[in-house]
């Protein structure tokens, strides 16, 4: 299979007429090649803007039910979560399936070739095993792949409601008592072509300190990515210095959770010594810039990490929107109101954060950039849109990450196959009425 591109991102640059050759078998680019102005026989022809298959390194497929419900009224992150568990509790692996696949097709709509799905929601109500003890992962994994996109499902250990106690009755489904037991539900998970299995802690509330070392080993022993949830709220930081007297990122760091397989996700309010944690053992940091202002958590030190060396990846977590351009820019612009200074990144850092760097949080370093033997994931931004004409071609990746959205992605490509074909979802026909269908079966 070969696509004729008529301008990609080759990191650093933009070149214009680029043909990509894929072996359709193996899912790889096969060859790259520069210079070619025109489009050769036989090829697909891919107009606008190509880049790599952009990257969601942090998901809560359930969370996309909110969207609407939430963003009205007063309240903080603690009374958005009264409504997060509502949805979580109407649930089963059929309808969670229903939902993930509409919601990984909207991803697909939005150029993200790869998600990490941060799954903490594994058994019936109350509790209740499923036959299947990792029904629920399944419904996920098979979600995505029906959708045409890959993930990495972040197998999440929740065993307690803060710092030791019992799970409420909400959290009974997430939890599995023990790490342990976590450890053993999460061992018979199965990696595929398109899935691959890594680990998270929930955060430092939801797993006793005594255990945070049994998920991180079995990260370590499987080579997995690891995934946590770091102080987004600063009752988290004050509640973990009164259990343990420190600081959740000098808590994780006791316990062997950092290194650089680990990615701490939000990350937003640390101190210096965190950073210097955080950034000393190359662990990277997943800003989810727009969940973060919708559930007014804060504006995380992100430029202070990427110095300290921390890999910075992205993420749309509760889906106020999913648009990974937009977490791009976001993460620039929200450092401008910070500190009313400007320029912190350039467009092509804040892309590599959305492709290669993500891809890498979620355990495929093979994946996110457009060269010979790498994963055959694209796609492609129109640079004709409302939004994006104008500029000069050789400026594309500047107009998409300041300028584009998730409704100029033409086509995406993921292991050489269109998944999206001229902004239609070639797997899901209509994408708004699945989503609709499947929200509205949860409603009450």
């Amino acid at each position: 299979m070969t696509y004729w591109l008529e301008h990609a991102w080759l990191d650093p640059a933009v070149e214009p007429g680029v043909v990509v050759t894929v072996d359709r078998d193996r899912g790889r680019i096969t060859a790259v090649r520069k210079d070619v102005p025109d489009p050769p026989p036989g090829a697909v022809v891919l107009r606008g803007l190509t880049v790599p298959g952009l990257a969601n390194a942090h998901s809560h497929a359930f969370h996309r039910a909110l969207r609407g419900t939430v963003q009205v009224g007063s309240g903080t992150f603690w009374t958005w979560r009264e409504h997060m568990y509502q949805v979580s509790a109407a649930l089963t692996p059929e309808s969670y399936y229903t939902l993930a696949r509409a919601v990984y097709a909207e991803m697909a709509l939005a150029g993200i070739t790869c998600v990490g799905e941060f799954h903490y929601l594994h058994h019936g109500p109350g509790g209740t095993r499923y036959d299947d003890p990792n029904a629920m992962g399944q419904a996920l994994t098979e979600a995505a792949a029906d959708a045409g996109i890959r993930i990495t499902l972040l197998d999440t250990a929740y065993l307690s409601s803060g710092f030791g106690a019992p799970p409420n009755h909400h959290q009974l489904r997430f939890s599995d008592g023990t790490a342990d037991a976590w450890a053993e539900r999460a061992s018979a998970l199965k990696e595929s072509g398109h899935v691959r299995i890594g680990a998270a802690v929930h955060s430092v509330r939801a797993v006793p300190a005594a255990q945070l070392g049994t998920v991180a080993a079995w990260a370590r022993e499987r080579r997995a990515p690891l995934h946590v949830h770091l102080s987004e709220q600063t009752a988290e930081n004050d509640a973990c210095l009164e259990a343990h007297g420190r600081t959740p990122t000098q808590l994780l760091a006791d316990h062997g959770v950092l290194g650089r397989r680990t990615t701490a996700v939000h990350a937003t309010h640390l101190t210096d010594t965190d950073i210097g944690l955080l950034g000393g053992s190359t662990t990277g940091v997943c800003m989810c810039p727009t969940t973060e202002r919708d559930l007014a958590d804060g504006i995380g030190p992100a430029t202070q990490l990427d110095a300290a060396g921390s890999p910075l990846s992205l993420g749309s977590d509760s889906h106020a929107v999913i648009d990974l351009l937009e977490e791009a820019r976001a993460m620039e612009l929200d450092e401008r109101l910070r500190t009313r200074t400007r320029g912190h990144w350039t467009a092509a850092a804040l892309l590599r954060a959305a492709t290669a760097d993500g891809h890498a949080a979620l355990g495929w370093p093979e994946a996110g950039r457009l060269e010979t033997g790498a994963l055959a994931d694209f796609t492609t931004v129109a640079l004709d849109s409302v939004r994006t004409a104008g500029p000069l071609p050789r400026l594309g990746v500047e107009t998409a990450v300041f300028a584009g959205t998730s409704a100029d992605i033409r086509h995406t490509v993921v292991a050489g196959r269109h998944v999206v074909r001229d902004g239609a979802h070639t797997l899901v026909p209509d994408v708004p009425a699945a989503l609709g269908d499947a929200i509205a079966a949860l409603r009450p």
